[in-house]
């Protein structure tokens, strides 16, 4: 058995997924309101004996990795380790030498960092000058302070490292959590006589801390972060995440500030969709960490170079994520933390209107530039031209380019071939498809489609003839082609799918067919079974044609003579496709 298996074989799905849905039984199964949408009459379902899940709104499911791993925006490692933690299973025993012994200095570290935090709380509830800082001058409530545990390192230099080689320690692992640092003659506190603020994981668990300065003195750092660790890595951690996580995923967008004080201000005036990086330093990691509980991410960093440049380098990487990245106009420079003790409306407002990236950048140079002269159009054709190549979309591009001529008041082909100069010798740029604002609505409807006609068919052999006009490239998902692929090959198949030894890499998928078939279609007259089967086959063409169109008609802007002919062809072929599943379906 496997770390997998034996995870499973401790953890019931229901239990797992009931920590974070509200279940009720209905009949073999369990029933409730989507996490993922804002239903009011539950299709999200639980299947104990499949050992499975399925949202009928949303068209997702799986078994209980793939839901932690949606729900916490989590890879499927961290997810193994974060079951494996609820199971009581030692994954080291799975594990070879050098990655078992990773493994047991990390939850050493861990402990280190936890009983570090308690420490620091201790001392911040003891002092008033931390006291002070935090309730009167930063108008947090005791409430706050709890939640973010909040703490207070002693100005002693070895409070923390002789408390904590006390409890068994080695100067070794201290060195290692980010704790302690090498003094001339024995290790000393990484942290004195500052407010200590733990940086958590997304599970909540301490991985290293930021240190702010309480008498700000002329010559000593403001901050200081715990150094790169086997915990902490400033280019992945995403400040206040555990907290955010389930407001994110309700409001459907993330606010990146720059300041972890800022994050717990706005998470007191009630604004909890809101997380920091370090700094300005956002990197592809912070914003796909972030996109996975939503592709709307909006900055809102300080109005200053810094800031601009931040937005700037910003942009390109949530091209390639696929993150739409705003940015979030503070009033009168303030930060975030001013405006909300001024008035948390005043925040809710800013990051309502928030503008997209590239369009604030622009008005952004509009305004700094001299836009009448030669030198200030170059200067602004520059900048920008060498940002919308980065970008990954090339209707995305287009639209920018003609922005950008518009503008300056030049004309688009002399933008084109400026941008396609090779000066920067930039990467090469991947031709995408046209993406319509409604792509998202239009493949989960097409995703619906293909697992519904595909659980009656797998459980009506005399159903299949409807996937003769289908082909695999008309199915969003892997799984679904290799199945729809198996029942092309087995067209008589009628046992139990479960056990076929050719679908064991999808057996997840295939229970949750069975689980939506039971759903929807158990005792189903075969008649009406045989008008929804032609109507799923006809709305799958549909859709896949209006999406071929659209590649198409895109690809026909910029083509050759030879090409178009190629190309109006394929759109006539669509068109009789579509045609033909309409009238086959008129006949039913």
């Amino acid at each position: 058995m496997d770390a997998v298996e034996e995870i499973k074989s401790r953890l019931s799905i229901e239990d797992v997924v009931g920590e974070y849905v509200q279940l009720k039984r209905a009949g073999r199964n369990f029933k409730g309101l989507s996490p993922f949408s804002n239903e009011k009459t539950a299709s999200f379902m639980v299947s104990p004996e499949k050992q499975i899940w399925h949202d009928f709104s949303s068209a997702k499911g799986g078994n209980m990795f793939s839901f932690v791993m949606e729900m916490e925006g989590l890879d499927f490692k961290e997810t193994l380790e974060l079951l494996a933690r609820k199971a009581g299973v030692d994954l080291s025993q799975y594990q070879n030498n050098r990655t078992s012994s990773n493994i047991k200095v990390k939850e050493r570290l861990y402990e280190a960092l936890e009983l570090a935090a308690k420490f620091y709380q201790i001392h911040f509830s003891k002092n008033k000058t931390a006291l002070d800082y935090v309730l009167k001058k930063r108008a947090f409530s005791k409430d706050t302070a709890l939640l973010f545990r909040l703490g207070y390192a002693p100005a002693d230099g070895s409070a923390l490292t002789d408390f904590l080689k006390k409890k068994g320690f080695s100067d070794k692992e201290l060195q290692q959590a980010g704790l302690a640092v090498r003094g001339y003659d024995a290790i000393r506190d990484m942290f004195r006589g500052r407010l200590m603020i733990p940086l958590q994981d997304p599970q909540g668990r301490i991985i290293g801390f930021t240190a702010r300065i309480l008498n700000d003195e002329p010559n000593a750092p403001k901050y200081i972060n715990t150094p790169q660790t086997l915990l902490y890595d400033k280019g992945r951690h995403v400040y206040g995440l555990h907290l955010a996580k389930e407001a994110i995923r309700t409001h459907k967008y993330s606010v990146v500030v720059e300041g972890n004080l800022d994050v717990i201000a706005s998470h007191q005036a009630k604004v909890t969709q809101v997380v920091a990086t370090a700094g300005t330093a956002v990197t592809q990691m912070h914003l796909k960490a972030l996109s996975r509980f939503s592709s709307d991410i909006r900055l809102a960093f300080d109005q200053d170079s810094a800031g601009q440049a931040a937005a700037e380098r910003a942009i390109p990487i949530a091209s390639k994520v696929g993150a739409s990245l705003s940015i979030i106009d503070i009033p009168s420079g303030k930060d975030p933390d001013e405006l909300i003790k001024k008035d948390p409306k005043l925040w809710e407002a800013a990051i309502d209107k928030r503008q997209y990236a590239l369009d604030w950048l622009i008005d952004r140079y509009v305004g700094q530039l001299d836009l009448k002269s030669a030198t200030g159009k170059r200067q602004f054709s520059d900048i920008l031209i060498d940002v919308v190549k980065q970008l990954d979309d090339s209707v995305e591009q287009d639209h920018y380019l003609r922005r950008i001529a518009g503008t300056i008041d030049v004309s688009i082909e002399v933008i084109r071939s400026k941008f396609k100069q090779n000066k920067t010798a930039p990467r090469m740029l991947k031709r995408h498809k046209v993406i319509p604002k409604s792509v998202d609505e239009r493949q989960l409807e097409a995703i619906k489609a293909q697992n519904q006609i595909l659980s009656i068919v797998l459980k009506y052999p005399n159903l299949r003839s409807y996937l003769e006009r289908l082909n695999a490239d008309m199915l969003i998902e892997d799984d679904a082609k290799s199945l729809f692929v198996f029942l092309q090959k087995h067209p008589e198949f009628a046992g139990n799918p479960i056990t076929v030894k050719q679908l064991e890499p999808i057996a997840d998928y295939v229970k949750m067919l069975i689980l939506q078939y039971e759903a929807f279609y158990q005792g189903v007259e075969a008649a009406e079974l045989s008008y929804e089967t032609a109507h799923l086959q006809q709305r799958l063409i549909e859709l896949y044609v209006k999406s071929k169109k659209l590649i198409l008609s895109e690809e026909l802007r910029d083509t050759n003579e030879v090409r178009t002919q190629t190309l109006l062809k394929e759109v006539k072929e669509l068109d009789q496709l579509l045609k033909r599943a309409g009238d086959s379906h008129a006949q039913q």
